[in-house]
């Protein structure tokens, strides 16, 4: 797999240190943001990115705390996760930074620009498309649904593919619904995908260890909405 980098970029004066993989041969080559849940940017980001950077994107993994890979208490990550979720306009400019750091990279096609995340990175990816970036396409898995400014018509540009779990606490089936709706009002070009034996982070291996209610991790659903997300990408932008 292609090695990782640090890339370093900011967002009002916080200093952020996200992870880079970079495609084999000359660019430029589309882009895609993989955005980190709510325990912050670790090992499962990584092998996103580096995954995805196999297949042809310069894939770059967030950091919207401003502590990279560091293991820091969950005291520490925890209160910037509230903080921000405290703040959903802070919350939404940091996705935004993200977007932008990304999007300014010499070596990337600004014209094929995409977002995956996970858990609060899939709300994050939401929140993207809502903000009306100039991406063609956002992937969430189990991410949290609601928002605190709903998604306007005509605002949106990207293709939105959610994929929800049906036993996921954090997705209850009112902001399922609640999502559905504000999608269908805005007339956004949107997918759900709902596994009926879906837990919250089912993508995540190591989720065990962290003991969060709800949580548990099935093998057949990674790779399953791994091969649906990669799928929509490759179409949506273009190969």
């Amino acid at each position: 797999m292609p090695d990782l980098t640090t890339f370093r970029y900011e967002h009002e004066g916080v200093a952020l240190f996200g992870e880079l993989a970079v495609p084999v041969g000359k660019g430029p080559h589309p882009g895609v943001l993989v955005m980190h849940h709510a325990i912050g940017l670790g090992p499962n980001e990584q092998r996103r990115a580096q995954m995805l950077a196999d297949m042809g994107y310069v894939a770059l993994a967030t950091d919207m705390y401003g502590i990279g890979t560091r293991e820091v208490p969950q005291s520490e990550y925890g209160a910037i996760f509230g903080s921000l979720q405290a703040e959903p306009s802070r919350l939404r400019g940091r996705v935004v930074a993200c977007f932008e750091a990304l999007k300014g990279m010499p070596n990337v096609d600004t014209s094929r620009l995409a977002a995956i995340g996970y858990c609060f990175g899939g709300q994050c990816v939401l929140e993207l498309a809502r903000s009306g970036a100039d991406a063609k396409a956002v992937v969430s898995f189990h991410g949290l649904l609601t928002t605190h400014a709903a998604a306007r018509k005509g605002e949106v540009r990207a293709k939105v593919l959610a994929i929800a779990g049906a036993l996921d606490p954090y997705a209850p089936p009112d902001h399922v619904d609640g999502f559905q709706k504000e999608m269908a009002a805005a007339e956004v070009d949107w997918q759900l995908t709902m596994y009926g034996k879906g837990f919250h982070a089912w993508t995540d291996p190591s989720v065990a260890h962290h003991n969060v209610p709800g949580t548990r991790y099935d093998a057949v659903l990674d790779k399953l909405s791994w091969a649906q997300a990669t799928a929509f990408l490759e179409a949506a932008l273009g190969g």
